[in-house]
């Protein structure tokens, strides 16, 4: 298995803790040493009553997840913990949206590799690109030679 296969299964492992029951987004942030330096998913704030907030897609911000759910991107910065993300590599299973773009940015991020593409035609996703030009990060599908990554607990 290669390194780049591994990053983006941590990734797609971390998307399953996300409490999104349609959309499960993961990310992997990794120095440039090749070290996994933080790891995130799409949710509420952690000192947020989930209970008082809709997974819904439709209607008034307040009324759907929109306004309140924090981006798997996001939530991986902040959980580096002051570690270093100049010139990291962040792995995650959709392309940004223009808000994590400017954020992953301004955090030094120099490339994102991402999963699914499914998203491209959004006008967030367009001006995220029109970003990542503008300064030089470098973004990839993700492409492997394995299909899958089989995990055993017990025969460790």
């Amino acid at each position: 298995m290669e390194k780049e296969d591994c990053f983006m299964g941590v990734a797609i492992l971390v998307s399953n803790l996300s409490h999104d029951p349609n959309t499960k987004v993961g990310a992997c942030i990794v120095n440039v040493e090749g070290d996994i330096i933080a790891t995130g998913y799409n949710d509420f704030p952690k000192r947020c009553k989930t209970d008082n907030f809709s997974w819904g897609k439709t209607g008034k911000l307040w009324e759907t997840k929109y306004g309140y759910v924090c981006h798997a991107e996001t939530s991986a910065l902040i959980n580096c913990s002051g570690k270093s993300t100049l010139h990291a590599v962040l792995y995650v299973v959709e392309f940004p949206c223009h808000e994590c773009a400017k954020v992953l940015i301004q955090a030094g991020i120099s490339k994102v590799v991402y999963l699914k593409d499914e998203q491209m035609n959004r006008e967030s996703v367009k001006t995220a690109k029109i970003l990542f030009d503008s300064a030089d990060v470098e973004y990839k599908k993700f492409s492997s030679d394995i299909e899958d990554i089989d995990i055993k607990f017990r025969s460790l």
